[in-house]
């Protein structure tokens, strides 16, 4: 049987597959659906200093692919209930009662803020980490701090140099990068710290769908405008793992998470370097018996392929080769397929050559039998 146990940042998880921060994490009752599934941790909404509803509705609508899968698009604007919650001794209790590791968001609206979410949720015995949220691209006026590196190195010197830092491990979740400088000025600045953890990579920022028929957009935020996820990600999502475990420091774990929606998603993930995975616009959709179903595909997969752990093949993608040939079966089974596969020309010659040679071998055998025979 193959397991799909990891460690990230110390941390063991009996599944390499958990939530995003996102959809179905704001309450207390949505996280232990959570901890009642496979999903190998639970992890909160991403938390403000003091709650919020977030942008207007509607702010969240999906897209369906065809066999690509599904997108969607949202505008949320961080709608969550505020840190006290999320780290209340009712929440805490009550997710870790259910034997799963709790991880806390922070996406602070200012560095000030994050600071005082952080120094709270650091006292909070039962709390397995933080995950420090630096790319949510939803918040108006608010620029993504991940694509500002003089920030961002701001931000993670402070908030490491914390007095309570060091308590806990620390992830940090990235946006997504589309050139190789900016992934290599990333992971220059995040290798600067002690970082246990990069979640990569959250929405594409800035996206617009148009409803034709009502000649407006799907969602109302922002002019339009949201986070592009699910399948339309999952190229630029994998990219960026796989970029950012080269770059990183081998003891710095990669969480991988876009367009997740199978045990095939999730073991190409791994391939590039993910320790985990993270499930969010699947999870919306399917709740929490998704999670079930992506690691039940995964064992499956790992049989099939022969692996019996994801450490034989974590970060083992290969370089490109020339797919292997077929078999002599194969081909024979191709050559015959298409000999047998005549046009209706050819159809009808071969016939009338076929009937000639009857027509031949039956005047022989006639003569054979009949040798006296005379015709007129």
């Amino acid at each position: 049987m193959a397991s799909l146990a990891t460690t990230v940042a110390g941390i063991q998880l009996e599944c390499c597959i958990y939530n995003a921060s996102g959809p179905r994490t704001g309450t207390m009752e949505a996280l232990q659906k959570i901890a009642k599934s496979r999903s190998g941790a639970v992890l909160s909404k991403s938390a403000t200093l003091v709650s919020q509803t977030g942008n207007p509705l509607p702010r969240y609508k999906e897209v369906e692919l065809g066999e690509a899968g599904t997108g969607s698009i949202n505008s949320e604007g961080l709608p969550n209930a505020g840190i006290d919650y999320y780290i209340s001794k009712e929440v805490v209790e009550g997710v870790c009662s259910l034997g799963k590791p709790y991880i806390v968001s922070l996406s602070g609206l200012s560095l000030k803020d994050n600071l005082e979410m952080l120094d709270r949720t650091m006292k909070v015995k039962d709390i397995t980490a933080i995950e420090l949220n630096l790319a949510c691209p939803n918040i108006p006026g608010k620029p993504t701090i991940a694509y500002d590196f003089e920030q961002m190195d701001s931000v993670l010197s402070e908030v490491t140099s914390h007095p309570a830092f060091a308590s806990k491990p620390l992830g940090v979740k990235l946006a997504p990068y589309f050139d190789l400088p900016h992934m290599q000025k990333a992971a220059e600045i995040i290798n600067k710290y002690p970082v246990r953890y990069v979640v990569s990579t959250n929405t594409i920022g800035n996206g617009l769908l148009v409803d034709v028929d009502n000649e407006q957009p799907l969602i109302k935020p922002k002019g339009g405008l949201g986070g592009l996820g699910g399948a339309w990600i999952k190229p630029t999502a994998l990219a960026n793992v796989r970029q950012m475990r080269l770059l990183l420091r081998s003891e710095i774990d990669i969480i991988g998470v876009g367009g997740i929606a199978s045990g095939r998603d999730a073991f190409e993930f791994i391939l590039c370097g993910a320790s985990a995975v993270q499930v969010g616009t699947c999870h919306w959709s399917e709740g929490a018996v998704c999670f079930n179903r992506i690691a039940g595909e995964l064992e499956a997969l790992m049989v099939e392929k022969g692996y019996q752990s994801i450490a034989e093949f974590k970060g083992k993608l290969k370089e490109y080769s020339r797919p292997e040939r077929k078999t002599d079966a194969k081909r024979a089974s191709s050559h015959s397929s298409k000999v047998s596969k005549v046009g209706p020309v050819e159809g009808n010659l071969m016939l009338q050559v076929l009937m000639m040679i009857l027509c031949t071998l039956l005047g022989v055998l006639i003569a054979h039998v009949y040798p006296s025979t005379r015709i007129g």
